[in-house]
């Protein structure tokens, strides 16, 4: 059954994101001959940008340019993107389950009255239904779930779905759509980006994670060294954003960010059930705890009984040697 997809593209710090190649991959795997269509809002991206979605399956880019788009709102974004589904009329939209994501397709998907199923990690076909997945309870279990009728809107949660890139590039033609907004109520007149920077922490393939077992900002350095060196990011759990460790934007759980990385890297977390909502689908996952007993270690893959300040540098050199082996 051929299907039109629609991929809500987002990007930051002009930088496409992760997800959105990971959605347009979905769009490969059930378009089933359809149209695969890319929209742009605003104007705030690299000039490449366009040029990556065709190289990664987009037959059609539709460009909405508005200066009341180059910022984010919510308000802005839901007008814009109502009346991009209400012209292009797709069988399936699918997002980023982000921030962005997150925020703004609810109020889309009520105000055409369409099904939408968030935080999916895996779509699947049913004969000529899409099945998709999605955790449920803190990640112990998985709900199946599709739309009988109408547009079918998705969110997918970074770091789920296989990146692929096409054999063969495809041409994508870059159209201008115009919308009508009205006037907004917030106007974002300055955004303040965070000084850590580095890797984002919900698409980073390797995460480090502090506890309160790090004990002071300071315990955090060991941390960083060693995501530097395997190219990850730096998380927390709640525990340690509490201390004044570090800054809430680096907790993980169930009032922090979902991350799902290839490893995960607990150093002196417990285990709170909080913090396991967080992480627990992580492909890999290395505890050090000095506590044997650290509820940590039952989902952990590997765990390591001993204290985080000798554990992680050794395990800094370690692979600083392997990296330094490999690339010889």
């Amino acid at each position: 059954m051929s299907r039109n997809i629609l991929v809500f593209v987002e990007t930051k710090g002009q930088k496409l994101r992760n997800v959105t190649l990971e959605a347009l991959s979905a769009a490969q795997q059930v378009a089933d001959g359809g149209t695969i269509q890319a929209v742009l809002l605003g104007t705030d991206f690299e000039k490449d940008v366009p040029k990556i979605l065709a190289e990664y399956g987009a037959n059609q880019i539709y460009s909405v340019k508005d200066e009341q788009l180059n910022q984010y709102t919510s308000e802005a974004y839901s007008q814009a993107f109502v009346q991009v589904v209400e012209e292009l009329k797709p069988d399936v939209i699918l997002c980023g389950h982000t921030a962005i994501g997150r925020d703004f397709s609810p109020r889309v998907a009520a105000k055409l009255n369409l099904g939408m199923i968030s935080d999916i990690t895996k779509i699947d076909l049913n004969g000529d239904e899409l099945v998709f997945t999605r955790p449920i309870y803190s990640g112990k279990a998985f709900a199946k779930k599709r739309v009988i009728k109408d547009t079918i809107y998705a969110t997918i949660r970074p770091n789920n779905i296989t990146i692929i890139k096409p054999e063969k590039s495809k041409n994508a033609n870059i159209i201008n759509l115009h919308v009508s907004i009205k006037p907004l109520r917030t106007i974002v007149r300055e955004v303040l980006t965070s000084a850590t920077g580095g890797v984002d922490l919900t698409e980073a393939k390797v995460v480090v994670s502090g506890g309160r077992g790090v004990k002071s900002a300071k315990g955090f350095e060991p941390l960083k060294e060693l995501a530097s060196v395997l190219g990850g990011a730096i998380g927390a759990s709640r525990g340690a954003c509490d201390q004044d460790y570090c800054d809430y934007s680096m907790q993980i759980g169930q009032t922090g960010k979902v991350v799902t990385p290839d490893l995960y890297i607990a150093c002196g977390i417990s285990g709170a059930i909080q913090h396991l909502a967080g992480m627990s689908n992580s492909k890999v996952i290395l505890a050090i705890n000095k506590d044997p007993e650290a509820p940590i270690f039952k989902v952990a893959d590997y765990g390591i009984v001993g204290d985080l300040f000798e554990v992680v540098p050794l395990l800094t050199e370690e692979f600083k040697k392997l990296i330094e082996e490999v690339t010889v």
